[in-house]
């Protein structure tokens, strides 16, 4: 009777365990993590980008739009319109999906008509990848 009291009082013992080192380390580990965190600052101004200090060749095979500080959507010449772009981009990528969307925008440009447009490119053809043109900074 002895030895299987025994075993109980050491499945007992056993079965007690000491988290409070587990604690100490899970607050060291969030007290590290707070530190260490970076905070997003905004920078409370507003910024005109019209330069870009790098740029990239255009590939021959994209998809031009050039918006003008009237708000005016143009594609070959003609104004097309926020309407007009879904259709373009859905007919010209049709053979390949991949074919990129690229905006020329004037720096007058409202950015809801920017926004809009890149909305209906995307609407269009989820695939494709649209840019915004700039001027290379010499």
């Amino acid at each position: 009777m002895s030895k299987k009291g025994s075993l109980l009082n050491d499945e007992s013992e056993m079965s007690d365990i000491n988290i409070s080192p587990m604690i100490d380390m899970v607050f060291i580990l969030l007290i590290f993590f707070i530190v260490t965190t970076v905070f997003v600052q905004e920078p409370g101004v507003e910024v005109q980008k019209e330069l870009a200090v790098t740029s990239m060749d255009l590939e021959r095979n994209s998809i031009l739009f050039a918006i003008t500080p009237d708000a005016q959507v143009v594609y070959g010449g003609e104004d097309v319109g926020i309407a007009g772009v879904r259709g373009i981009v859905r007919r010209l990528t049709s053979d390949n999906p991949r074919m990129p969307v690229i905006l020329q925008v004037d720096r007058g440009s409202p950015a809801t008509t920017v926004i809009r447009v890149i909305d209906e490119a995307k609407l269009a053809n989820p695939a494709s990848v649209v840019s915004i043109s700039t001027e290379l900074r010499r």
